[in-house]
């Protein structure tokens, strides 16, 4: 238990950008670069389905994909404050009953803002609701999938979200979401 804080607490000295004195170079996370505002990874899988390009409606959809790395997690871990040892320490988790290490679920959900994130317009989040129906390992290649099931008019939508990990649904969600236009 001791070993997890303490490397709990060497990412998230890692994760912003501080360095400790005598810590062994390979145990330290280094931090990521800050992408810019509208950035895509070459890692990432974004689609868009409009069918009307002038306004969103009812059956467009959104997906983003991801994998989750050992990094995601300890980043997560220093930027949450979440060092459950579930998420950080292998020897933990293979005595619980996951037999292993998993994502935070929140970290995992977030893939759905990633996703609502690329709907047109300037996406601003009213409500989610998750049901975390399976665990997320490291390595796992995750699809984020949104759809916009009702117009609620005043320009905001609810939308079905789920996460899926090669089709099992690891995430089972709504949203509504304010989809203002874009500043000039």
């Amino acid at each position: 238990m001791f070993n997890s804080v303490v490397a709990a607490n060497r990412a998230a000295f890692a994760a912003f950008g501080v360095q400790q004195d005598g810590a062994d170079t390979e145990d330290v996370v280094e931090p990521v670069d800050r992408i810019e505002p509208d950035e895509d990874l070459p890692e990432w899988h974004v689609s868009l389905s409009e069918d009307h390009p002038d306004y969103l409606g009812v059956g467009d959809r959104a997906e983003f994909t991801k994998t989750i790395s050992e990094d995601d997690v300890r980043q997560f871990a220093a930027a949450s404050g979440d060092t459950n040892p579930l998420h950080l320490d292998d020897e933990f988790a293979e005595n619980t009953r996951f037999r292993g290490r998993i994502a935070h679920g929140t970290l995992v959900g977030s893939l759905i803002s990633a996703a609502l994130a690329r709907l047109p317009g300037l996406t601003i989040y009213l409500s989610q609701d998750l049901e975390f129906h399976n665990p997320v390992r490291i390595g796992d290649r995750l699809t984020a999938e949104c759809e916009i099931v009702e117009d609620l008019g005043d320009d905001q939508y609810r939308l079905t979200t789920r996460v899926v990990d090669e089709g099992e649904v690891a995430i089972d969600g709504e949203a509504v979401v304010l989809i203002d236009d874009l500043p000039n």
